[in-house]
């Protein structure tokens, strides 16, 4: 892929967190003219030593309203673009094209009572960036934050989930929010031990969260592993529930990177 200078701005690194040996998050500035929707990604370019320029499809995990841009990262052994990003260090640059895009927003469900956000990994970064937008407090009665991760110490952005519940724009609506984490290698107090989709079989997800999964209520987000996405996709057709799209709306909603 390649971009013009007319399609992308060059923007500092100001942040760089390891959480594991693959998993970091990296935090920049940002454009005043780049604008986007909670739940959507940007397209991020990184300048290899030859010069040539490798772009990559990264949601924000930054809310619309704030001065920079936050991205969460996997470090891909021999990635030749995660490779270049995890070598990146404060002050140094990185290439943000000027456009944002994707339909993992809001606006894909007309109705519904029961908002789940299913992540993955470094899937939970959109789900993170519409949790801090007040639109969706608004619009359901109930949000339902699942994560799975292989192991506890991959579990991102715990202190950020806790406190938004503390922030005083969401003070009288905080009560809506439940976090659910799962871990499918180890057992972990205070999570479940299984992958979503098993989770969603047996039953254990839905009484975990007090919430039926259902196609009257329930509208569904998913972002992460593309196996996870198929898999859950197919148990929720079981159950009549299809995916959103903007001739047929629906109760289901994924992101496609490319």
């Amino acid at each position: 892929m390649t971009a013009s200078a007319e399609k992308y701005t060059r923007q500092t690194l100001l942040e760089v967190h390891p959480l594991t040996p693959s998993l970091f998050t990296l935090r920049t500035t940002r454009d005043v003219g780049f604008r986007f929707r909670a739940g959507q990604f940007a397209r991020l370019g990184v300048t290899r030593a030859d010069g040539s320029t490798v772009w990559r499809a990264y949601s924000m995990v930054s809310s619309p309203f704030d001065e920079f841009l936050e991205f969460f990262s996997i470090v891909v052994p021999g990635g030749e673009f995660t490779s270049e990003l995890s070598r990146l260090e404060v002050g140094d640059s990185l290439l943000v094209e000027r456009q944002a895009f994707g339909y993992l927003t809001l606006d894909r469900f007309v109705d519904g009572r029961d908002l789940w956000l299913l992540a993955t990994g470094t899937g939970i970064a959109p789900f993170l960036s519409i949790l801090q937008d007040f639109e969706v407090w608004e619009k359901f009665e109930r949000i339902i934050l699942v994560y799975s991760v292989r192991e506890a110490k991959e579990l991102a952005y715990q202190q950020l989930i806790r406190e938004l519940v503390q922030r005083d724009y969401l003070a009288e609506v905080a009560h809506k929010l439940q976090f659910i984490s799962t871990v499918t290698r180890e057992q972990h107090p205070g999570s479940l031990n299984g992958r979503i989709t098993h989770l969603i079989e047996n039953g254990e997800l839905e009484r975990a969260a007090g919430v039926p999964l259902t196609p009257e209520h329930s509208r569904v987000m998913l972002c992460g592993n593309p196996q996870m996405v198929d898999d859950t996709r197919a148990l929720l057709k079981q159950r009549d529930m299809q995916l959103s799209l903007s001739r047929r709306p629906g109760q289901v909603a994924v992101e496609t990177y490319w």
